[in-house]
């Protein structure tokens, strides 16, 4: 990730030289220096992470300074940008009230504090701000530029520390490779023919799951069920494995093949710290329109079995982790001995026991030896025959994925970017230390991650910022990556496109999986499997990059300010401290806590906020 930040850095700097040259002064030759010294130091990147990667925590210690000079530059410079405009607008009315969190707002002097805001005006802000452009068009003089003895003397000090950390590669034996910061160049796409065909298909659903779902059909048949348990009762049955096994992809073709027959049905997706009230809601919402909001628990219950009484209904539950849910959720859907069915897909043998003894849980088997080589080429080389030197390549990578489905699209995702060449292949293959026995999924999903340019990295972690199995709008989304800078218009591409090809990068490599398309085939809405996300959450976490509420069990990062910040639990005051004026990201998805009470904000309290979502609330007050 230090490359990621200093290649970002390497641009940021060449961009802030060309912009704003007439301001610059006697701080251009400081800002071209930092920037050539950065530039010297992304060849030394590559090694350094390979050496953290095999465990030498010294070089990880050493690149972690490195990353925290490269944010404070980053902050050097947005700070000198925010001070500029402060001194040169006229802001007549400085208090706003938000209510809501479904539009977004693009006001322009909003967009001058911060670049993204969801959330609807109570009342608007004035757009007569001074600019930049007017403060060049008023002959500014360069040494009478607010912010730019400040900036000068502050890049000094960095530049200082920046070489210091740069001597100390020496002692790590930390050397230079060449070419680096230049993986975009080597990534391939599929072709534009070969994707339309290609991008709707759900890998897993290809190889190895066609019996699976003629037989849980055969089970979940009425005739079938009364012999298995007796008469047509309501039956619960579920489909248990492991986590990247395809039980969501069964689940789905099972869903799509015997909805007809029932009057109602759901497909709902289960996060792990799920909220009955909401999920309730959202079964609800699925039956019914205008659905009163703000009802408790037991409205929600009793609106549900009044609407599925005496109706024949199906209900899959997808992802359940504990025996809990269903122990809650029963009493709202009624056993009217008709045929009603519920599937549920988790990992835990128990959840299938406590939800319906008489059911025998369907547990998913891992692919065999052929399947998993079949699946991996329909990735690697989609509806083209692989050539003959890479089978057996192929065959030993398939192999070392262990039969499970997440992996091996993964790594077919890997091999789908690179050239079908066998020194290519063979370096996937060698790249990474595969013989610690139990973590070899993990380490394949990182080993993708590794492989990523440095751009997609950081898109990649940012989905981090979105709860567990939550529905991500591309055009939301875009608009967060193009605030905090991640994307920018190149070689005659608008933010939109670049954004849609780093996205059908991530869903190419396995990253993301796309929940509904545009009807020109691009990609309006994706989730991420529960362990991408937690291996997004992971990095970022090390990286500093975004801390997420609460903590994910097992991780324990979080020791400083974040520069990003991710509430997703009712329980949301402990936050506060770990945000500050180097915060760019804030974003609340669980803010029932305070759907009763006012709210207030200080917003000119976060300088650099750049982006900013809060849902949940019906009232909260920013002061900008």
């Amino acid at each position: 990730m230090a490359l990621s930040i200093v290649s970002f850095l390497v641009g940021k700097l060449g961009d802030f030289i060309i912009k704003e040259t007439q301001l610059l002064g006697g701080v251009k030759s400081q800002v071209e220096r930092m920037q050539a010294e950065l530039m010297n130091i992304q060849h030394y990147l590559s090694d350094a992470d390979s050496k953290r990667r095999k465990g030498d925590a010294r070089v990880g210690n050493w690149l972690s300074q490195l990353r925290d000079v490269a944010y404070r530059i980053e902050d050097a410079i947005d700070t000198f940008y925010l001070e500029l405009e402060d001194n040169y607008s006229q802001v007549e009315d400085n208090h706003l009230q938000v209510e809501d969190s479904n539009l977004l707002v693009e006001d322009n002097n909003l967009q001058k504090k911060f670049c993204c805001y969801f959330g609807k005006l109570k009342r608007k802000v004035p757009e007569n701000v001074l600019g930049l452009h007017k403060l060049k068009k008023l002959g500014q003089k360069a040494m009478n530029v607010p912010g730019l003895h400040k900036l000068g003397t502050e890049l000094g000090d960095i530049q200082k520390e920046l070489e210091e950390i740069f001597k100390t590669k020496g002692r790590y034996e930390i050397k230079p490779l060449q070419d680096e910061g230049s993986e975009s160049d080597t990534v391939i796409l599929i072709p534009p023919v070969r994707r339309a065909a290609y991008q709707d298909v759900d890998e897993t659903e290809v190889v190895g799951l066609d019996a699976d779902k003629v037989n849980i059909i055969k089970l979940m048949h009425p005739a079938e069920t009364a012999k298995l348990s007796g008469g047509l009762r309501r039956a619960v049955l579920t489909i248990v494995g492991t986590g990247g096994l395809g039980k969501t992809t069964l689940a789905r073709m099972v869903y799509n093949s015997v909805k007809t027959n029932f009057r109602y049905h759901i497909m709902l997706s289960i996060s792990q710290k799920y909220n009955l009230t909401d999920l309730l809601r959202k079964m609800l919402r699925k039956l019914k329109d205008n659905l009163p909001e703000n009802e408790d628990e037991g409205y929600y219950v009793e609106e549900l079995k009044r609407l599925l009484s005496g109706r024949r209904y199906l209900i899959i539950l997808d992802d359940v982790w504990g025996v809990e849910l269903w122990d809650q959720l029963k009493y709202a859907l009624p056993d009217d001995e008709n045929g009603s069915r519920v599937l549920m897909t988790s990992r835990s043998i128990n959840v299938a026991k406590s939800a319906d003894s008489r059911m025998t849980p369907y547990e998913l088997a891992f692919l065999n030896d052929m399947e998993s080589l079949d699946l991996l080429l329909k990735k690697a080389i989609p509806y083209q025959e692989c050539p003959r030197d890479l089978l057996e390549l192929a065959d030993k990578l398939s192999k070392k994925c262990k039969g499970l489905p997440l992996a091996l699209v993964v790594i077919g995702g890997i091999l789908s970017t690179r050239h079908q060449d066998f020194y290519d292949w063979k370096m996937v293959l060698d790249t990474m230390d595969w013989h610690d026995e139990g973590k070899d999924c993990m380490k394949i999903l990182a080993m993708s991650y590794e492989d990523m340019p440095y751009y997609l990295k950081a898109c990649f972690l940012y989905l981090a910022f979105f709860p567990e199995d939550y529905e991500i709008s591309v055009k939301r989304l875009i608009k967060m990556w193009a605030a905090e800078e991640f994307i920018k218009p190149k070689k005659y591409k608008m933010i939109e496109e670049a954004a849609e090809i780093c996205l059908e990068q991530l869903f190419q490599r396995s990253m993301v999986q796309v929940s509904s398309r545009c009807p020109n085939g691009s990609i309006k809405s994706f989730r991420v499997h529960d362990l991408l996300r937690d291996l997004a959450m992971h990095e970022a976490g090390k990286e500093n990059f975004i801390s997420v509420f609460p903590e994910p069990q097992g991780d324990n990062h979080r020791n400083k300010v974040s520069r990003r910040v991710s509430v997703q639990s009712d329980n949301c005051r402990e936050f506060m401290k770990y945000i500050d004026t180097k915060t760019r990201s804030l974003l609340l998805f669980r803010a029932d806590v305070y759907s009763s009470i006012e709210y207030s904000v200080d917003m000119a309290e976060f300088k650099l906020l750049r982006v900013i979502e809060i849902a949940g609330l019906e009232r909260i007050e920013l002061r900008v």
